[in-house]
């Protein structure tokens, strides 16, 4: 594993501990940045999904917990690792953590080797599992290999360009789940990538062409979802 590409948001109001865990996490090789509030999170997993995310539970401007419940069902963050690093024990607020989406439980104040080995036995853990995640059936027939930029259909291997096969992720991380236009854009081509306005329509007019027309609906004047049910 190269650790330099395993990207690391933490997410802390405290600057002395997105100073300490940020410290012994790059020192390590991991890839880290720090964001001070739930928005700064949101923000940016809009547009890069991290492999793993560290999350305090008292954040100024929303509480850790409503935070994981967004980025897991709304940002469609499903395979990136979540954890909460926090002084809070109590076993009603892990048990709403872990409900909201959370991986696992980190307890302040920790030595630096006890957080490094605990990133790595998660890190390991989600690892062991990615063969199950890499591949999906997302519709009777057709599934999707994420390792190997594949989809097939009917056991028949389809091709896909990076950007079609980036956007039918997407439409994929969450069915039936409506994404507009302007989610598309900042996901697949960029936030601040300028493209023309029919660059949208002309990719899922591909994915349809290669799919079938009905696996992806148009949701007027708000966009498009994926459907399994053709």
């Amino acid at each position: 594993m190269n650790l330099s590409e395993i990207n690391i948001f933490i997410v802390d109001d405290d600057p002395d501990i997105l100073e300490f865990v940020g410290y012994n996490l790059s020192k390590e090789g991991f890839t880290v940045q720090t964001y001070s509030s739930a928005q700064e999170a949101i923000k940016i997993c809009k547009i890069h999904v991290p492999d793993l995310l560290i999350l305090d539970i008292m954040l100024p401007d929303m509480d850790g917990i409503e935070l994981c419940h967004k980025l897991r069902n709304e940002i469609g963050l499903k395979d990136s690792l979540i954890v909460f690093l926090t002084a809070r024990s109590e076993d009603y607020t892990m048990i709403a953590g872990l409900n909201a989406g959370a991986d696992d439980f980190i307890k302040k104040p920790i030595k630096p080797w006890v957080l490094v080995s605990k990133i790595h036995s998660l890190l390991k853990r989600r690892k062991d599992k990615e063969p199950l995640l890499n591949q999906q059936d997302i519709a009777e027939g057709i599934t999707i290999d994420r390792s190997k930029s594949e989809v097939q259909k009917n056991d028949e291997k389809i091709y896909f360009p990076k950007k079609e096969f980036q956007l039918l992720l997407l439409l994929t991380s969450v069915p039936e789940r409506v994404f507009t236009r302007e989610e598309i854009y900042t996901k697949v081509w960029g936030q601040y990538l300028v493209i023309g306005d029919r660059t949208i329509d002309v990719h899922i007019r591909k994915l349809r062409e290669k799919l079938g027309d009905d696996y992806i609906q148009t949701v007027k004047g708000v966009g498009y979802r994926f459907s399994a049910h053709d």
